[in-house]
């Protein structure tokens, strides 16, 4: 099998609901439900935290957030501008393995692992960027929930090439940038990491979608998702790429569950480990590899991508480090009783261990400063709305003492526990900002006036 190019389409705050294919009646998305019937469709797909920064330093890595400094950022749940922390150089990234493959690596979008020099995407692997190196929300907006921001900055490799962007024109201005990667690099082998700014808020959106979206700002965002995806798809097919490209379609946490978002049918959502907070959308689409129209209810992870995509590209994942992720190929390609590798998933909210899953069962062990004992059966009860555990202790003992091992391995510090296996985050003394407000710059955006924040 000859290594596929790879097209990794990461959202930002999009709802497992919010999809037509999985269930929505208020967004159109024919682009993705054609995505969908063309190739596989996850229904227990989870990232591996519901907050941003942690959950892409996931993806990238393989590895929880917490074995590699991400569960929390001196104190905060993501990192802000200008923090002097970020992925460690000491990292293996999924775009460092396959550009040593010889693919070409570009990232268009929200990178949210760091924005000093030593942590932007150029110096992990990717030979370019394109995009806001954090939240959209982090520039001058006319909320200051949490503090005064520096001008929102849009990048170029390690330059800053705009300051206060039209964000209602930064879609446009990606899918542009992702095709003509695409067609400098239709030869191959190539990975292109798309990752968006919708559907975080603030939500700008261009106004031909406004205008037709019946479920308002949000969906009209979640609809020009859709389009930017149809886009790609119809520039494959063009170049005749179809049958030599694995497209990943994912989202790098829950909704909000609010403002239009949907988790449905799940439970809670964005900041926290109901269901709906880490389990989301995920659609891999490989015309001629991966069957089509096929669903796969099996436990199947963000981290897996490295492990997936380097072996698909001829390489071996990192051998001198722990990686959490699991080599899924055989899933994907339909392959006779190929089931997850994965004896458990682990859910932390920062760096507290929370709840557990193994099959069906997910165990509730900490919520809200206090240790509890809620087991839910998933397969019987998606919504976790009855808790079972009086009824299956052996059960409980059982996830506990998963719970338990993978606190002595990367630590809890609900318990105060450390753990074994923890690796830094990278550091850089004397941070600062990437921009600085000047009140004599002529800004497209001279404040952001939505107030809402993410």
């Amino acid at each position: 099998m000859a290594p596929p190019n790879i097209i990794l389409i990461n959202c930002d705050d999009l709802g497992y609901g919010d999809l037509g294919c999985y269930g929505s009646q208020v967004n159109k998305t024919p682009h993705l439900d054609r995505m969908a019937a063309e190739g596989m469709r996850f229904t227990d797909f989870y990232m591996a935290s519901p907050l941003c920064s942690p959950s892409r330093g996931a993806m990238m890595t393989g590895c929880y957030p917490r074995r590699i400094g991400f569960g929390t950022f001196e104190g905060l749940g993501v990192l802000f501008p200008g923090q002097g922390i970020g992925l460690s150089a000491d990292e293996t990234t999924v775009a460092e393995i396959l550009k040593g493959q010889g693919y070409a690596t570009k990232i268009v979008g929200k990178w949210h692992c760091g924005d000093q020099p030593a942590f932007l995407p150029t110096r992990h692997g990717f030979d370019s960027y394109y995009g806001l190196p954090y939240s959209n929300d982090m520039g001058i907006q006319a909320s200051n929930l949490f503090k005064p921001m520096p001008p929102l900055p849009l990048l170029r490799d390690e330059e800053v090439i705009e300051e206060q962007p039209d964000q209602a024109s930064l879609t446009s201005r990606y899918v542009e940038e992702s095709v003509r990667f695409i067609r400098e690099q239709c030869d191959g082998p190539f990975f292109l990491y798309f990752a968006h700014m919708h559907v975080h808020l603030p939500h700008y959106v261009a106004w031909r979608f406004l205008k037709t979206a019946i479920n308002g700002p949000y969906g009209a965002a979640v609809e020009c998702i859709d389009w930017s995806v149809g886009v790609l798809m119809h520039e494959l097919r063009r170049l005749g790429l179809d049958e030599r490209t694995l497209m990943n379609f994912t989202s790098d946490n829950g909704s909000r569950g609010d403002r239009g978002g949907s988790n449905l049918p799940l439970k809670g959502g964005k900041f926290n480990t109901w269901e709906g907070g880490l389990r989301v959308p995920c659609i891999m689409r490989w015309p001629g590899t991966i069957p089509a129209g096929t669903v796969s209810s099996e436990i199947v992870t963000s981290m897996d991508f490295l492990p997936t995509l380097a072996r698909l590209a001829g390489a071996e994942p990192p051998a001198d480090r722990i990686i959490d992720g699991k080599d899924v190929a055989a899933l994907l390609t339909g392959q006779p009783g190929a089931v997850s590798p994965h004896d458990a998933f682990f859910y932390y909210l920062g760096d507290r261990l929370q709840a557990v899953r193994s099959g069906p069962w997910k165990l509730h062990i900490w919520r809200d400063g206090a240790t509890l004992r809620e087991l839910y059966n998933l397969a019987a009860d998606l919504g976790e709305t009855r808790n079972v555990a009086a009824d299956h202790p052996e059960i409980v003992r059982e996830l506990e003492a998963k719970a338990a091992a993978m606190r002595e391995d990367i630590g809890d510090a609900a318990l105060g526990i450390a753990g074994r296996n923890c690796r830094p985050a990278g550091r850089v003394d004397n941070p600062k900002t990437l921009t600085e407000y000047n009140p004599e710059h002529p800004y497209m955006m001279a404040m952001y006036d939505l107030p809402d924040r993410g």
